[in-house]
């Protein structure tokens, strides 16, 4: 069966080529006829006028000789050598079958113009001959009174054979045209009897195959259908339970992120306390006893030391107990400063950018109340303030910046904290991984990790020699 219909395919595919084919042809060979009859249409024009001109040109010419040879006065501009010439070459085109056109030559095939023109010949010679001696300034007048009489005397012949000429290449278009009109005829009615061969033997098998095809496709059609619906209750079933497991999943996920926040919440107010409590034992424990054994020092002072070196030795010793002294100071103060619990966010921040600033030499400012406390939890007060300590230490140590600025403003229920440098800042696709998560750089991790706790937004803006903006949002 299948062979069967490749055959018929086959065939009908054969049928039809050849078919279009010879549509084709008849197409353009009536195309190409109709072409051609309209130049050769237009060529009669051209030669129609050009006879046409000849009998006005003679005319024309007549009337310049008897003017010229009665001497009369008369204002046509023309040229007699002129007219003369143009007449002359015309005639030789026309008798030559050769008469120049704007691309190229018209010709023709014609015995009886040819044997018209041969006619024709005698009386033009003889014409252009009395033309030629009326136009002779050497000729005596009594020999162009006798010229003239010849031209006026062959002239009515010449009109009348002219008029012959043209009225034979009108003649000879119009049976050109007709010929036309029989060829088309001829081709409509085989293109008419092709396109009724190609419905009878093509279109009709076609459609009696297109209709068994289409029959066959509703059957099919009728079945996929069938197995479609038991597909599609299938595919709901198992979208079903694959949206049970990606709810579990999701639950699991959920689960698993809130244990992680969690457990990271904890390690940080774990790490807060730790930091609180070492603190303490710093100020109160070393940084007490520092401040006595600097006390017993001073009272030393007065002390004469009998070696100058011995001297030079013990202010050396008073200087590096206050440097330690110091030095405890600011290591308490990193673990836990006492100013964000008695005064506030604000204060902390201030008194962070002073001493950074006294401690690296570069100019650091804070942009905010410093005598207004904002209210907010302990842990998001303790999470803005190692968020800003973090990201001022990064400025610090890799920015290269000349200027530090730390902004913190109150936004009805919205803490904003912005840290802005001067620096060499950095390509932020150098800061993210291929998930766009932020890798462990530069303290960007501990940042993000706090800002997650808050519940906050972190939004980091930096570009190459222009410096670098972290800017960090928190609801209250």
């Amino acid at each position: 069966m299948e062979r069967l219909d490749k055959s018929v395919a086959s065939s009908l595919t054969r049928f039809y080529i050849v078919a279009l084919c010879v549509v084709a042809m008849l197409t353009i060979s009536g195309l190409f006829l109709i072409r051609r009859t309209i130049n050769n249409l237009n060529h009669d024009s051209r030669m129609v006028n050009v006879a046409g001109r000849q009998r006005m040109l003679s005319q024309r010419l007549t009337k310049l000789a008897i003017l010229n040879v009665g001497q009369i006065k008369h204002s046509d501009s023309a040229q007699f050598d002129s007219l003369l010439t143009i007449w002359k070459e015309s005639h030789e085109n026309l008798a030559n079958k050769k008469l120049p056109v704007e691309n190229g030559l018209v010709t023709w095939k014609s015995a009886a113009l040819d044997s018209m023109f041969l006619d024709l010949m005698p009386v033009f010679d003889s014409i252009y001959t009395n033309f030629s001696l009326v136009n002779d300034s050497k000729v005596a007048a009594s020999a162009k009174a006798e010229a003239l009489n010849l031209i006026l005397d062959k002239e009515p012949l010449f009109l009348a054979k002219m008029d012959k000429i043209v009225f034979q290449f009108d003649k000879e278009s119009f049976q050109r045209l007709e010929n036309l009109e029989r060829i088309e005829w001829i081709l409509d009615i085989m293109t008419i009897l092709v396109l009724f061969a190609e419905g009878l033997l093509i279109f009709r098998p076609v459609v009696n195959t297109t209709r068994r095809v289409v029959r066959m496709l509703t059957e099919s059609e009728n079945a996929l259908q069938l197995s479609n619906q038991k597909l599609k209750e299938a595919n709901h079933q198992l979208l079903e339970a694959q949206n049970d497991l990606l709810r579990v999943e999701e639950e699991k996920y959920e689960l698993q992120l809130a244990e992680d926040r969690i457990r990271a919440s904890a390690l940080i107010e774990g790490q807060e306390e730790e930091r609180k409590r070492f603190a303490l034992e710093l100020h109160d424990g070393i940084g007490q006893m520092l401040t006595g054994l600097k006390l017993h020092a001073e009272k030393l002072k007065s002390v004469q030391f009998h070696d100058q070196k011995n001297q030079k030795r013990f202010e050396q010793l008073v200087t590096l107990i206050q440097d330690i002294i110091q030095t405890t100071r600011q290591i308490s103060f990193n673990l836990m400063p006492s100013v964000l619990s008695d005064f506030g966010l604000s204060a902390a921040l201030r008194l962070l950018c002073e001493q950074t600033a006294e401690l690296s030499g570069i100019k650091i400012e804070f942009d905010g109340d410093a005598q207004k406390r904002v209210e907010m939890g302990r842990p998001t007060e303790i999470g803005l303030y190692r968020i800003a300590q973090e990201a001022l230490n990064n400025a610090v140590k890799h920015a290269n910046a000349d200027k530090i600025k730390i902004k913190l403003e109150q936004n009805k229920n919205r803490i904003i904290l912005e840290i802005a440098d001067d620096g060499k800042g950095f390509l932020i696709s150098n800061l993210k991984s291929e998930d766009g998560i932020f890798l462990t750089r530069n303290g960007m991790e501990n940042i993000r990790t706090r800002t997650q706790l808050l519940n906050g937004e972190m939004e980091i803006v930096s570009e190459v020699d222009s410096g670098t903006q972290l800017i960090v949002r928190v609801d209250l």
